[in-house]
C-alpha cells in the first residue's frame, strides 16, 4: 500500500476509536428522548397501547393506565438524557438495562398479537428495533465502565 493511504486509514481509524461510541451514546440518547417524549402526551405515542399493555402485565395490574404510560415515558426521556449528556451514565445504563426486559417483554406477552401468522405487525417490528439499541447499550457501557477501544495495530 502507498503511505498516502495507509495514513489515511490510519487518522479515520483513529478518529472513529475516538469518537465513534459517543456518537453512538448520543445517537441512542435521542432515540429515547423521541420515544419517550411522545408517551408524555396520551394519544400521540404509536407504541403508547404496547407500552401500558406490557406494564400492566408486568405488575400484574398494579400500574395501569396513564400512570403506566407516565412511568415508561419519564424512564424513556431520564434514560435518554443521561445517554445525550453522559451525566450520571452508569444510572442511565442501570435504568435502560431493566427497562430492556420490559421493551423485550412483549415479544413473550404477546407473541400471537404480535407475530398473527404472516408478516409481523407494526408493534412487532418496532419491539424488535430494541434489540440493536440493546446492543448499541452493552457498547456504550462497556466503554462507560472502562473498556478502550483500540487499533488493530495497537492490539498486536
Amino acid at each position: 500500500m502507498n503511505a498516502a493511504y495507509t495514513k489515511m486509514i490510519s487518522t479515520v481509524t483513529d478518529w472513529l476509536a475516538r469518537h465513534s461510541v459517543d456518537a453512538l451514546r448520543v445517537s441512542v440518547g435521542l432515540v429515547f428522548l423521541a420515544f419517550g417524549s411522545l408517551k408524555l402526551f396520551p394519544g400521540v405515542s404509536p407504541a403508547e397501547g404496547l407500552a401500558v399493555g406490557t406494564l400492566e402485565r408486568l405488575t400484574f395490574g398494579v400500574v395501569s393506565g396513564g400512570a403506566a404510560l407516565l412511568v415508561v415515558a419519564v424512564l424513556e426521556v431520564v434514560i435518554g438524557l443521561t445517554l445525550v449528556t453522559g451525566r450520571f451514565l452508569k444510572t442511565g445504563l442501570v435504568l435502560m438495562a431493566g427497562a430492556m426486559v420490559g421493551f423485550l417483554a412483549p415479544l413473550a406477552l404477546f407473541f400471537t398479537d404480535m407475530f398473527p401468522g404472516g408478516p409481523p405487525t407494526l408493534e412487532a417490528q418496532y419491539i424488535l428495533k430494541d434489540i440493536v439499541l440493546a446492543t448499541a447499550a452493552m457498547v456504550i457501557a462497556a466503554r462507560a465502565l472502562g473498556a478502550r477501544m483500540v487499533a488493530a495495530r495497537e492490539a498486536v
